[in-house]
């Protein structure tokens, strides 16, 4: 007894299937109207639409009143839609969707100044509809030798510049061997695979039946190109390999003598085409229908109500703004996903989650027996399934990471496997007052810590603060394990006090002494650094003795020390500009860089005798001086403005007898002598920062000559 076998994916595609039904539509409910040439290749079921009142009409102009207008699953060219426009009449756009995507690439490339080259036959109302969305160059090839011989015309240097698609029902073989050749030649092209999914299918179910058959016999209009592209591979491996479009073209001498029969059918054949043509084989010989794969045994499956919260398996065809139209797997009901049923997280549109050609796993929600359609969900076994995993994470107190896609009361929401998760506020974070509003949006790391379920009702709590507080402890005892004196790190700045600013080095805390913070003497830490500050440190001491353990830490650098400065750029006898910040009795004090103030001794101010500085300068002035000496180990620097100035003979004649010269040289270094120093100009001397350490201030090495002279205060 031979075994008849039918190809699981025979018959109607997603696209001429969508237009065929359309088409019956518009005929029940408006019981007229047209088609833009035939809505498939099928003559029976173009006259069964004509019978109906659905006629197939050549150009617009024939249309005479019967709308609506479908435009067929080939799709037309852009000036057919023009046309339509400007006659203003009705009409229904059936193009299959695959289509439409291709029409879209070509538009999109060929404006941006791309080659179209195009895979298929260039009589077909398909790829006539699709150049006609090309505005600029375009080729159409068969094979590889039609693309030697557009090589010849776009040389290969242009490979920047070339964008190849295909047919939707174009041959996957040739599709293949053709992309190689394109390769070779322009290696830089943009080439997209827009044969459709549910083709490439049928041909390699054609392929592999044929090659297992004694005998093929293909079903479908000899006009339709996918049958003729099929018919052409199941040839290849079968010989006996027949092309018929009804059951009528039957003979017994076919099969007779055949132990497998293979059977396939066009995206264009209608079932019950290949329901008569099964029935005729079976009839006529005594072979049997492979149980496993029977037509009627298929067709009543795919036709039977569908039981709701069933899973099943579909491929993407097509994408709109609202719905996601899927190929359910053994059914023949358009399957549809309502946007809302695709994501438990917030999406802008469809191709966020699905793209046309993926196998996606869904739940079956309603189905429409009248209508032919299943509304289905593709969010809701994401959560059937992330469930089961949070439960094992649960049940092994694994560490799982979500997006925190909400505030709410009492705390966040995060979504982990399409599961919503809910982190009280306690929990959300490591400090008790947090911003949870900082949280949103952000991937974070939890632990769930409590899981259960009352029917449908499920209470899924997570923690975020478990997570945070593992990796604080790792982090303490990474830092405690690898710290030392002088390594250098970098921290966040955490929190100021009066006395100093405390740094999060990951884990651990330390402090930077005010002291630490700068060069120059401040009031506060917030002069220097601010709270969230990023900061680069390094460690001056640490105590293990005490608990908590304690570290210092440093932040003023040695390259930053005026001192190091002063000594590297203003070598003795500089010439700087400096400000004058005081004025004593005996000089003036005058700021040469950040830190570093210097004296101008009152014999050094002038080259003429002056009473006083204030005769001369005034604080605030800018003044040119030129360092004449530097005491790094006593931190002074003496500077004068008469160096720079020339010297007047009137001024030496007017100076004191050379005998008191001395008296003036050892002023200047040490200003011992009363008599030049009266009691009432030592005021302002108490007026310098005496208070100030040594290492901060130039003015404190002045003080000692002020406090020698204690007597002639008292006098």
């Amino acid at each position: 007894m031979a075994e008849i076998i039918l190809a699981e994916s025979a018959g109607f595609c997603f696209g001429v299937k969508r237009a065929v039904n359309i088409a019956f539509d518009v005929a029940d409910q408006r019981h007229g109207g047209c088609t833009l040439g035939p809505i498939i290749h099928n003559k029976e079921m173009v006259k069964e639409l004509s019978d109906r009142g659905v006629v197939a009409i050549d150009t617009p102009e024939e249309i005479g009143g019967r709308e609506p207008v479908i435009i067929r699953s080939h799709g037309v060219k852009r000036s057919v839609y023009d046309e339509l426009n400007q006659l203003g009449v009705e009409y229904i756009d059936a193009t299959c969707p695959f289509v439409s995507k291709i029409h879209q690439i070509v538009s999109d490339m060929s404006g941006q100044g791309y080659i179209i080259l195009l895979a298929g036959d260039k009589n077909h109302p398909e790829v006539q509809g699709i150049l006609s969305n090309c505005v600029g160059r375009y080729y159409v090839f068969s094979n590889e030798e039609d693309l030697s011989e557009i090589a010849k015309i776009i040389p290969p240097e242009n490979n920047n510049d070339i964008c190849v698609v295909a047919q939707t029902t174009f041959n996957k073989e040739i599709w293949k061997n053709c992309i190689i050749f394109l390769k070779k030649l322009y290696t830089n092209a943009k080439i997209f695979d827009t044969i459709c999914n549910a083709t490439s299918k049928r041909q390699a179910e054609a392929h592999a039946l044929s090659a297992r058959c004694d005998c093929m016999i293909v079903v479908g209009d000899r006009s339709s190109s996918n049958t003729n592209k099929l018919y052409t591979i199941c040839q290849k491996n079968c010989e006996r390999t027949y092309l018929i479009e009804t059951a009528a073209e039957l003979d017994k001498s076919m099969y007779a003598d055949a132990k497998i029969i293979g059977v396939t059918a066009g995206a264009s054949t209608p079932e019950r085409n290949i329901k008569e043509v099964l029935d005729t084989m079976s009839e006529n010989t005594t072979s049997s229908v492979n149980e496993t794969e029977n037509f009627e045994e298929m067709l009543e499956e795919s036709l039977k109500s569908l039981n709701t919260n069933e899973r099943v398996m579909g491929t993407v065809a097509s994408i709109t703004p609202n719905e996601v139209y899927v190929e359910v797997d053994g059914r023949k009901q358009t399957g549809f996903i309502p946007f809302d049923e695709l994501s438990s997280t917030p999406i802008q549109s469809a191709d966020e989650v699905v793209k046309v050609g993926d196998r996606v796993e869904l739940l079956i929600m309603k189905t429409n027996d009248v209508e032919g359609t299943i509304m289905l969900s593709k969010r809701r076994v994401d959560a059937q399934k992330g469930y089961e995993e949070l439960q094992k994470a649960y049940d092994e107190k694994e560490i799982l990471t979500g997006v925190v896609t909400e505030v709410v009361s009492g705390g966040v929401i995060v979504v982990c496997n399409d599961i919503r998760v809910f982190i009280p506020a306690s929990q959300a974070a490591m400090e008790r007052d947090a911003n949870l509003e900082e949280l949103k949006g952000q991937e974070v790391k939890f632990r769930l810590i409590e899981m259960s379920q009352r029917g449908r009702r499920r209470k899924i709590i997570g923690s975020i603060k478990s997570v945070l507080r593992d990796e604080f402890a790792a982090k303490r005892a990474e830092f405690w394990e690898n710290c030392e004196v002088g390594k250098v790190y970098t921290g966040v700045v955490r929190s100021l006090t009066s006395y100093g600013a405390f740094v999060d080095l990951g884990g651990v805390s330390g402090m930077i002494h005010i002291s630490e913070l700068s060069w120059l003497r401040i009031k506060h830490p917030s002069e220097v650094v601010k709270v969230g500050d990023t900061v680069e440190v390094y460690i001056k001491d640490i105590n293990t003795e005490v608990t908590p353990k304690k570290i210092s830490l440093g932040y003023k650098k040695t390259e930053d020390n005026p001192w190091v400065i002063l000594e590297k750029d203003y070598p003795v006898g500089t010439v700087v500009k400096a400000k004058i910040v005081g004025l004593t009795a005996f000089g003036a004090f005058a700021n040469i860089i950040p830190g570093i103030d210097g004296l101008i001794h009152i014999s050094q101010i002038s080259n003429k005798r002056i009473d006083k500085p204030s005769d001369v300068l005034s604080v605030g002035d800018e003044v040119e001086a030129k360092i004449t000496g530097i005491d790094f180990e006593k931190k002074r620097v003496s500077l004068s403005i008469r160096a720079l100035l020339p010297e007047a003979e009137e001024v030496q004649e007017a100076e004191a007898p050379a005998e008191e010269e001395p008296e003036i040289r050892e002023l200047e270094d040490e200003v011992p002598a009363a008599e030049e120093a009266p009691a009432e100009e030592a005021a302002p001397v108490e007026e310098a920062p005496v208070e100030e350490p040594a290492a901060e201030e130039a003015p404190v090495e002045e003080a000692a000559p002020a406090e020698e002279a204690p007597a002639e205060e008292a006098e």
